[in-house]
């Protein structure tokens, strides 16, 4: 094995190619389970929405269609910048890919602190699932279920959000170590992968919850 690896490939892999392809390999089998755990939740919303259409367009009047907008728009955004540090990576880079990890991050954080505010106005007024809930009288029972899927769906998404910060801080101090280059970017890469599937989530979640039945 070259010296140039030696200090970046474990030692069940005979190279870096090897390693690299497990990694690749490693991140869609997991995203695979990802999709059958998000699944779950859509199948739920797949099979209550045709029965309470009406109170599951009474609920989605009570989101903020702005602000899932713009979440939506920092979301892509972000798929962008982390595009972009992917190349640095694969150019040897290092001060680009730093920028554009800590702006991955930024906008990462923009979009949780939206959709704490949502969260906040929920609570405000009282649409969280429980004791406390209160609705019109006439959609009350089935508008929770509603709601219910919103937070568990959005939660679910928003927890996703956070790992992926995590990681991406991770790297972002790995990169101004200088531990990536064009020979080896692989975390940069499977990370990017895994932003994107949060991201594209997201652009199934908005439709679904804040738009179809608003007409």
């Amino acid at each position: 094995m070259s010296s140039e690896y030696a200090s970046v490939v474990a030692h069940q892999f005979d190279d870096i190619e090897q390693q690299n392809e497990a990694s690749t390999l490693g991140i869609w089998a997991f995203l695979v389970t990802e999709v059958l755990f998000f699944g779950g939740l859509f199948l739920a919303y797949i099979v209550y929405r045709p029965q309470f259409p009406e109170a599951f367009a009474s609920g989605s009047h009570h989101l903020d269609i702005t602000l899932g907008a713009i979440n939506t728009g920092i979301l892509i955004g972000s798929s962008l910048t982390m595009v972009l540090a992917v190349r640095a990576a694969q150019t040897s880079n290092r001060a680009a890919l730093v920028s554009w990890l800590i702006w991955t991050i930024f906008l990462g954080l923009a979009f949780l602190g939206i959709k704490g505010v949502e969260y906040s106005h929920k609570f405000m007024e009282h649409l969280i699932p429980g004791a406390a809930f209160q609705y019109e009288a006439e959609f009350a029972h089935h508008a929770q279920i509603f709601f219910t899927l919103y937070f568990a769906m959005t939660g679910l998404h928003a927890f996703h959000m956070i790992i992926g910060i995590v990681i991406l801080t991770v790297l972002a101090v790995m990169s101004w170590r200088n531990r990536f280059s064009a020979s080896y970017y692989a975390p940069v890469e499977v990370t990017g992968l895994y932003w994107h599937f949060v991201d594209i989530v997201w652009i199934f979640l908005f439709p679904l919850l804040y738009l179809i039945g608003r007409h």
